[in-house]
């Protein structure tokens, strides 16, 4: 039934969509089937549709692989990005984020313990400050505390902030026992600009719109996923790779 459905609805949109095509045939009969046939099986458009949205989404996709492929040696290798977890691990994540989007939020402590666990990770992140000034700050700060090397724990107590803005980061970076005229004056500096700068750009040519969004290996996943769903794509990633001879 639902290769018919198919069938009927590529037909159908084809016919309508391509006039040329009717020159040959008598239009007002090609009508009359097409509106049987629509209302015999009115689900055939519903059918159509899913069809038709599913081809966009593969070729959305094929697009943001293509853009991957371009930046990929900047996701991976930029040596302005934070990282974590195993710095030669043969698993590369890399992880656009916001520290005021709860799904990023929602899923770090995923990130954390998949680190964690697997020792044979390496993460890395792209601060991207989508949310607002607020979110800028935070930014701006976390990357400024590579200057103290705080950044990973600095990361983590933002993450568990409810509201990242610049009261509750500077109170972060003060429980941390970091130099806040220090943090404050390194939030400025060149690397910090040029790494945010980096991230809007590569996160617009991809074609990401919004936080969390990860390349794990070949896999785009633009959006928070479970813990398994993480172990999964990262064990068939390793799976997928081509042995040596």
């Amino acid at each position: 039934m639902l290769r018919f459905l198919a069938a009927a609805s590529l037909a159908l949109f084809t016919l309508i969509a391509s006039p040329a095509l009717a020159d040959n045939h008598d239009n007002d009969r090609i009508k009359q089937l097409a509106l049987d046939a629509i209302l015999e099986n009115p689900e055939i458009i519903a059918e159509a549709i899913t069809i038709l949205r599913g081809r966009d989404e593969e070729k959305r996709l094929s697009d943001m692989r293509s853009k991957i492929d371009q930046y990929r040696d900047q996701l991976e290798n930029d040596p302005n990005a934070p990282v974590l977890g195993n710095v030669d691990g043969d698993m590369i994540i890399v992880e656009f984020f916001d520290y005021n989007c709860p799904y990023c939020k929602s899923v770090a402590p995923d990130v954390l313990k998949l680190i964690t666990d697997d020792q044979n990770i390496r993460l890395v992140y792209r601060e991207w400050p989508i949310l607002g000034e607020d979110s800028v700050f935070a930014a701006r700060a976390a990357l400024a505390a590579r200057e103290q090397g705080k950044y990973e724990e600095f990361h983590w107590s933002l993450m568990r902030l409810r509201r990242a803005n610049e009261e509750s980061v500077l109170q972060a970076a003060a429980e941390l026992g970091m130099d806040i005229d220090k943090l404050q004056r390194d939030m400025m500096a060149d690397e910090v600009n040029a790494h945010i700068q980096l991230s809007m750009q590569m996160a617009s040519a991809i074609g990401f719109t919004g936080t969390p969004s990860f390349v794990m290996g070949d896999q785009i996943v633009p959006g928070a996923i479970s813990l398994e769903e993480m172990q999964r794509i990262v064990e068939n990633s390793r799976q997928s790779r081509p042995t040596a001879e």
